[in-house]
């Protein structure tokens, strides 16, 4: 299964991402500090980030490129609030995204997908 990093201010998208990808095998671990989650998602050896595009003074595109940035790179799934978003998420570098509200199954497609593997 998989271990997520789940970079998120808000309870509410973090439960519906816990929601989402609470499975057997799955470890989430949540993180509201853009300027450390990727740092975190390194140490604790996410195998991928899910991240939302309003955090913090950062915000989700600089996170994930950020991310992309890394010698070590951890795949990034940004949670994005509007459809005209995807435009600038692909720039981002980010692996892939889902446009909120999201389906359980969207997110886990979204998920997969950016991994390369099957994670819920």
């Amino acid at each position: 299964m998989a271990r997520v990093l789940i970079v998120s201010d808000d309870p509410r998208d973090r439960d519906r991402v816990h929601s989402a990808l609470s499975f057997e095998g799955n470890e989430l671990i949540d993180h509201a500090d853009p300027g450390t989650a990727a740092q975190r998602a390194l140490d604790d050896h996410a195998d991928v980030a899910v991240v939302e595009l309003r955090i913090g003074s950062m915000g989700g595109m600089a996170l994930a490129r950020d991310f992309r940035s890394r010698e070590e790179q951890v795949p990034v799934v940004l949670l994005l609030d509007r459809e005209v978003d995807t435009f600038l998420a692909g720039r981002s570098g980010a692996n892939a995204w889902v446009v909120k509200p999201f389906t359980a199954s969207a997110l886990r497609a979204a998920v997969n997908y950016a991994t390369g593997a099957e994670v819920a």
